[in-house]
């Protein structure tokens, strides 16, 4: 079908590579996970277990990792900015980040050593959330500039927790350089999840952040007695979620690795693109982008998450929309005692593309490619909830954006 496209990714994988990848150790991923776990809000989020939609499907079984509960701010960003933020502030004061769990790091003696720094971001939305979010806990003032045609619910949702808001009229890519422009002039710590030429050890943590809640996932695998995944959906925009749970599932697992697969938008499909071309080079798509995956409208892919991903993902698939609505109403309306939950425009799409690859005759040549089959378990991240209410309500009650 003209709407889907898939570009397998056959190489050897060689997991005594050094660089990037050994960022996503997973002694490293624990040690975030450790200090996030030292945040008052911290919860487990739920691995939802689609016993019942499986069996429809022709499938196994399908976990979906829920982030919507995450820290009480409705998607998995607080991960990164956490422990991007909280390693700033360790190495600006010298100090190992094991010791300064969450308690110590407000303290008013290390508040005092600390003195006040500004942090700033680019954001669709959930990202200046998390960033906010922190800012609020570790008592710090961050600026939040947001691109083009971001909903108000975002921008009120960053606002409720004390950052200053400034919506521009450039794309997402351009935004993230006004930023890097005004943080020069005035100061400011750049907090942002991809990454560039001098600018590696933020996007690193953030990524290290998010690959958290794979390592979670797995752990509650385990705890569960649940056969491991044989299949790993991830959506990708600048690729730090993507990019960092590839990394943690290659070290984790090495050669045993569920078939890991990149998932983008048909209109900000970047990795998809770079695979494309072949080159090992990373490949730019620019313009507006509209796709409703605002947290994947993202066109420049970041180093790190290109590092890893051209290495050991297995291919890249980009999509339509509804199939990201689809994932959301598929979320809200389970099927036998399969649980609900709430899955939002950038969270949807791989467990809507799974149910459609698995339904769809016209895609069974991509289906085969991927090897989904009677014996195949999906994992899926659905990263964020309704974190745009009116845009949630319009498609996933009302039917706006559809297969038809």
């Amino acid at each position: 079908m003209q709407d889907f496209s898939y570009i397998p990714q056959n190489k050897h994988k060689d997991f005594n590579m050094k660089g990037s990848i050994e960022f996503f150790s997973v002694d490293e991923i624990q040690r975030a996970l450790n200090f996030h776990k030292s945040f008052p809000s911290f919860k487990e989020t739920d691995l939802v277990v689609l016993n019942d939609r499986s069996k429809e499907l022709g499938l196994s079984n399908i976990y979906v990792k829920d982030e919507s509960t995450r820290f009480g701010i409705n998607s998995f960003k607080g991960l990164g900015a956490s422990w991007a933020m909280g390693n700033y502030i360790a190495e600006k004061l010298n100090i190992p980040i094991e010791e300064l769990p969450y308690e110590r790091m407000v303290s008013d003696e290390i508040r005092k050593k600390l003195g006040k720094v500004t942090f700033a971001s680019c954001t669709d939305g959930n990202h200046g959330r998390g960033v906010a979010w922190v800012g609020q806990m570790l008592q710090q003032e961050v600026k939040i500039f947001m691109p083009k045609g971001s909903g108000s619910d975002r921008v009120k949702n960053i606002e409720a927790l004390g950052a200053e808001v400034t919506v521009t009229d450039l794309n997402y890519d351009d935004t993230i350089r006004y930023v890097m422009d005004e943080a020069d002039k005035n100061g400011w710590v750049i907090v942002q999840d991809t990454s560039w030429d001098g600018y590696v050890d933020i996007p690193k943590w953030i990524m290290q952040g998010y690959a958290a809640l794979v390592l979670e996932a797995y752990q509650q695998i385990e705890r569960d007695n649940l056969p491991k995944p044989t299949h790993v959906f991830l959506q990708a925009g600048v690729g730090a979620m993507a990019g960092g749970a590839c990394g943690l599932i290659t070290n984790l697992l090495k050669e045993d690795m569920p078939k890991t697969i990149i998932v983008e938008p048909n209109e900000a499909a970047a990795f998809y693109k770079s695979a494309q071309a072949n080159d090992g080079e990373r490949h730019f798509v620019t313009g507006s982008m509209p796709t409703i995956m605002a947290g994947l409208a993202c066109g420049e892919p970041g180093i790190i998450a290109w590092d890893v991903i051209a290495e050991f993902a297995d291919g890249y698939i980009r999509c339509p929309d509804w199939i990201s609505a689809n994932g959301m109403r598929l979320s809200a309306v389970p099927v036998g005692n399969d649980k609900s939950f709430v899955s939002g425009e950038s969270a949807g799409v791989s467990y809507g593309l799974t149910n459609e690859l698995m339904i769809n005759e016209d895609l069974k040549e991509i289906k085969n490619q991927i090897g989904l089959d009677e014996n195949s378990i999906v994992l899926c991240i659905s990263t964020e909830g309704d974190t745009d209410v009116k845009a949630y309500q319009d498609i996933v009650w009302y039917g706006k954006i559809n297969k038809f």
